[in-house]
């Protein structure tokens, strides 16, 4: 009988250590996706002041807010092509 309880035990413990690992994980990974996500915004709105700035002489303007600097980062460049095209379709 103390055999038995003594793996219930064992195995109570390993699924507390595994449920605790799973919680840690939970908590991290959004902190990642977070961080990227900031990132990549401020990449993008980077892109976007230079686009701008280079972009004067041929009369070239996209707006920097956190809708096309997300856009600009997350894509790259299709997502800037893409606010180049939306600019002159609206």
């Amino acid at each position: 009988m103390n055999i038995s309880i003594e793996y219930n035990i064992i195995i109570a413990y390993l699924i507390g250590l595994f449920l605790l690992y799973f919680l840690g994980w939970l908590l991290i990974v959004p902190r990642k996706f977070l961080l990227r996500i900031i990132i990549n915004g401020i990449i993008g709105g980077l892109i976007l002041f230079i686009i701008n700035l280079l972009g004067k002489s041929i009369g070239l303007y996209i707006a920097i807010n956190p809708f096309t600097a997300l856009v600009a980062g997350f894509l790259g460049i299709p997502g800037i092509i893409l606010l180049i095209i939306l600019q002159y379709i609206v």
